[in-house]
């Protein structure tokens, strides 16, 4: 079967639309740690069961990871991001005018499952640029994605302080909705690469759990380390509100953009891991993980000074944390590249697992021991991560995305008849070329 030509390549301003479209749908899971206070109060509820509504939107994003993603091979990606959108913002309306608690951890749960729209966009526009920019163009993808999940604390923090905790909801169901409207006419026409079933679809990250231990283990530490990670910033607003500060949500909001770090940390992550492998980034992100829990135990004891510890341990967490998501993403995309997005979906479900896991154990350990609970639980998951990752079996070492990664694997299943995107192998490219469709990375959010 001949090829087609490839689509055109989007032009930097589509890119950058296609960047704060990550950033902006990323931002709707994050924004309701920073107020969950604030509807504690409203509602009438304890702080605890309002969590609830943060759990239930991590759980939320972590099945639509699992069930929708996948149909990034199988739809045509403009009809799919823009019908999502309109679904999340949908489901924000739902949340800023829920009368009860249970309504509005349904309406969260609900906004998570179709908030996936970066774990499409950023496979899609992979596929859509030559490999020379791949790269770059994946970057600025996710400097976008990193800057939603740091502004979207800010800004539920902010806007929850002033108007109270329902205007972040419908301020945020405004800008999505606008979104989808620019995206219909910005996203680029695409053919889907697969014409596989649903269920054969869903199923392939499965396969691939089982199949692969090294993506396995890539989904322990992620899972393991944002466990942690969840844990501390949904008992952040806890700690901050409570006795030990006595501040608003919008201090919550402030101190999220302590991770501004990160934006800048990641690409240095990302080269290291090309020269020394991605498991001592691994090594080094989790020592990084524990050493925060150390710092964030002292910012418990309020204060100035507290404060600043505080601030400081939050910085280290992030950096650390998302030195990790690099170290594991280049582990991961080594091993099958026809099947980058299905490994993506894979580990990505694996990881919000573990973020929703988190968020429920760091209200529960900080109702019962307090701040130095949260810490401790942020340590454990990273020394379970750790232990695993000493004792790992040694296997020979390829280099991360090169081409002895996949020269030994097997390839995904046929999916039918061969499409021009994913027809008989194409090494031209190497590691990177016969998905080209639906095929990077994505962060987790």
């Amino acid at each position: 079967m001949s090829a087609s030509p490839a689509p055109p390549t989007p032009p930097r301003r589509v890119i950058l639309v296609l960047a704060l479209a990550c950033g902006v749908s990323v931002a709707t899971i994050y924004f309701p740690q920073a107020i969950s206070s604030l509807i504690a109060a409203d509602l009438h509820v304890t702080a605890g069961s309002a969590a609830l509504v943060v759990t239930a939107a991590q759980f939320g994003y972590a099945g639509g990871i699992f069930l929708l993603v996948p149909l990034g091979d199988r739809l045509p990606h403009r009809t799919l991001i823009v019908t999502l959108l309109a679904l999340t913002a949908a489901g924000l309306l739902a949340a800023g005018a829920a009368p009860t608690l249970p309504v509005l951890v349904a309406a969260s749960a609900a906004t998570g499952v179709t908030t996936v729209v970066p774990q499409i966009i950023i496979p899609m526009t992979a596929g859509l640029v030559p490999a020379a920019r791949r790269g770059a163009v994946t970057g600025t993808l996710l400097s976008g994605l990193i800057g939603g999940i740091l502004l979207a604390r800010t800004f539920g923090g902010t806007l929850g302080e002033w108007l109270g905790w329902r205007a972040p909801y419908l301020a945020a169901a405004v800008l999505v909705l606008g979104l989808a409207l620019l995206l219909a006419r910005v996203v680029p026409d695409t053919t889907p690469t697969s014409r596989q079933s649903y269920p054969e679809l869903i199923s392939a990250p499965l396969r691939l759990l089982r199949e692969e231990p090294d993506l396995r283990r890539s989904c322990l530490y992620q899972a393991s380390v944002f466990a942690g990670f969840s844990a501390a910033w949904t008992a952040l607003t806890l700690l901050v509100t409570g006795p030990a500060y006595g501040m608003g949500a919008q201090a919550v909001g402030v101190l999220g953009l302590v991770g501004a770090a990160s934006m800048f940390c990641t690409p240095l992550a990302g080269r290291a891991a090309d020269r020394r492998g991605p498991d001592t980034v691994t090594l080094w992100s989790l020592l990084g993980v524990i050493g925060s829990a150390g710092a964030l135990v002292l910012g418990g004891t309020g204060g100035t000074a507290g404060l600043v510890v505080l601030a400081g341990g939050m910085l280290l967490l992030d950096v650390a944390v998302q030195g990790g998501q690099v170290a594991n993403q280049a582990r991961n995309f080594a091993l099958r590249p026809d099947a980058r997005a299905r490994v993506n979906t894979a580990y990505m479900t694996c990881a919000f697992l573990g973020g929703s896991a988190g968020s429920w154990l760091g209200v529960r350990a900080y109702g019962r021991l307090g701040w130095p609970g949260v810490t401790g639980l942020v340590a454990l998951t990273a020394a379970l991560a750790l232990t695993r990752h000493l004792t790992r079996h040694r296997t020979p070492a390829t280099p991360p995305g090169g081409p002895a990664a996949s020269a030994e694997r097997p390839a995904m299943p046929v999916e039918g008849p061969a499409t021009p995107a994913e027809g008989p192998a194409a090494p031209a490219e190497g590691p990177a070329t016969s998905a080209e469709g639906p095929a990077t990375s994505s962060r987790p959010v």
